[in-house]
């Protein structure tokens, strides 16, 4: 019996071993870390932008874990698309995500955020899209889904031709063809809108306001002597949304104040021992820069400009003014403009004898 036991410690003893090695084999060297601490955050900021080159899907990678750990890669990423007629679509049906598209991760920034881009280049016209997307740090740390994103996708309308700009009382006016065509050369069947982009000088194009239905658009938020660009896109107004068609050909305009400050009160005109002095009251305009002084000789058909006058200063003496002819003056105002603009002149004014 003896014998048996001894036996029977032996191959037990053997037997914790070889579990030992069979646990070191596994490669954990201290506790297994709960899934939780490596399944990142889902996923919120899921977009696209769609163009007739067809769809771009963007995201952020996620920095923190559920429990809140700090990330510093995701291993992966699955995306989940759906397709669905447009005839077979309800808001109440549940969406039928097809498999997952497997894509790479990356090693995420100390600074700053991560973004992650999928193009899909092939759309069919009359289906709904949907997607959603997770982000994994191997098995059992899968994400929850993200945000869902759809949109409805047709045959792009033909971009707007003939986009012109006029500009003139310190606004810019915008008229461009109506579009009635599709890219494919079909006829438009859904109501068209027209979405404006605007850029300033050299800065990009940003959305000007919201799509509108007419064929015309007055942008009054100009400054003079800014040059303004103009493309206006047209889209294809659906119930379940709208479709980004082609791109008009950019046009420009530079507003210019053309509108002259008031001129000022008729001046008063002495002779004196210094020269002729001239003097006067000020006009009144926010963009007024100063005057500009005229001078004729009695049997002279046009008074020459003989002087300028900026502001502060509303008074000018004429050194050059010839002895014993009569002489005649007038004033004018100017703004701050490049060219300026100028006012009308004031009734001329004989110089008297001091």
């Amino acid at each position: 019996m003896k014998t048996i036991q001894r036996g029977t410690r032996l191959i037990l003893a053997a037997g914790l071993a070889g579990l030992t090695l069979s646990l070191g084999a596994c490669g954990y060297k201290d506790k297994p870390v709960p899934p939780q601490h490596i399944v990142p955050q889902p996923i919120t900021d899921l977009k696209y932008q769609l163009s007739s080159k067809g769809a771009t899907l963007s995201w952020t990678y996620p920095k923190e874990t559920v429990t809140g750990q700090d990330l510093t890669r995701i291993s992966n990423f699955k995306l989940y698309r759906a397709v669905v007629p447009v005839e077979s679509y309800c808001d109440t049906c549940p969406v039928p995500f097809l498999a997952p598209v497997s894509l790479d991760g990356g090693a995420l920034p100390d600074k700053g955020n991560r973004s992650g881009t999928y193009n899909e280049p092939v759309l069919r016209p009359g289906n709904m899209y949907f997607y959603k997307i997770r982000s994994s740090n191997g098995w059992w740390s899968e994400s929850a889904d993200s945000n869902v994103v759809s949109f409805l996708w047709d045959t792009p309308a033909a971009a707007p031709a003939e986009l012109r700009v006029q500009t003139a009382g310190g606004r810019n006016t915008l008229e461009w063809s109506a579009v009635n065509r599709n890219q494919d050369g079909t006829a438009v069947s859904h109501p068209v809108r027209y979405q404006i982009f605007r850029k300033a000088g050299d800065a990009g194009f940003f959305k000007l306001g919201a799509p509108i239905s007419e064929t015309s658009y007055t942008d009054s938020r100009v400054l003079n002597g800014v040059t303004y660009t103009y493309q206006v896109q047209a889209l294809s107004a659906f119930k379940e949304g709208l479709v980004e068609g082609g791109t008009s050909a950019a046009a420009s305009a530079t507003p210019m104040d053309k509108d002259a400050p008031p001129a000022p009160e008729t001046p008063q005109v002495v002779v004196t021992d210094v020269g002729t002095k001239v003097f006067w009251n000020h006009a009144h305009a926010d963009d007024l820069a100063g005057y500009r002084v005229y001078r004729r000789a009695a049997g002279e058909s046009n008074a020459r400009l003989v002087g300028q006058v900026n502001l502060p200063y509303n008074m000018y003496i004429d050194n050059d003014a010839p002895k014993g002819v009569v002489m005649y003056y007038s004033i004018s105002s100017v703004d701050s403009e490049r060219p300026a603009n100028e006012s009308k002149r004031t009734a001329e004014v004989r110089a008297e004898e001091d």
